[in-house]
């Protein structure tokens, strides 16, 4: 199973399909499949955006156990390729998200086929948050993302 991320927007993002070995991330149409994923989002338009690797497991994602989302292996990744790949798929949706000229995005991040599930966190954060190293979605949790020049905030991670 696959994580998954949506965006909504006011207006919607130029479509591109996702292609093997491409820099470019996938910005797809709602399906009939995916279709009930528009519930959570006050937006208008609602697009899939997909990773690198064409879904969304390429965006650094965290996942629920036991009720919570663990932070103990934030500091456990040593695995270069992944931590790159984790680096440029957040510079990329930053990128593509800044592009769109809105000043709110939502983004959305679910297991494939969870899309009627309500989010379990929500959170308000700045564009740049996004590009820090220790921002990883959290599995059901919903976003909105100022684009502009507010500051990040960051949440506490506790120590073990």
């Amino acid at each position: 199973m696959c994580f998954v991320l949506y965006a909504g927007t006011r207006e919607p993002i130029p479509r591109r399909e996702w292609q093997e070995h491409s820099t470019n991330l996938g910005v797809e149409s709602l399906t009939d499949r995916d279709a009930p994923i528009r519930t959570h989002f006050s937006s208008p338009e609602v697009q899939y955006i997909g990773s690198t690797s064409g879904c969304g497991c390429d965006f650094p994602h965290a996942t629920l156990q036991g009720g919570e989302w663990p932070t103990y292996f934030l500091a456990l990744e040593k695995d270069e390729t992944k931590l790159a790949s984790n680096r440029f798929n957040r510079e990329a949706l930053v990128e593509l998200l800044r592009k769109t000229n809105e000043k709110t995005v939502e983004l959305y991040g679910v297991w494939d086929g969870n899309f009627i599930e309500p989010p379990k966190a929500q959170e308000s954060i700045s564009i740049e948050r996004l590009l820090d190293s220790d921002f990883w979605f959290k599995e059901q949790g919903f976003y909105t993302i100022t684009i502009g020049s507010e500051p990040s905030v960051r949440p506490e991670i506790p120590k073990s």
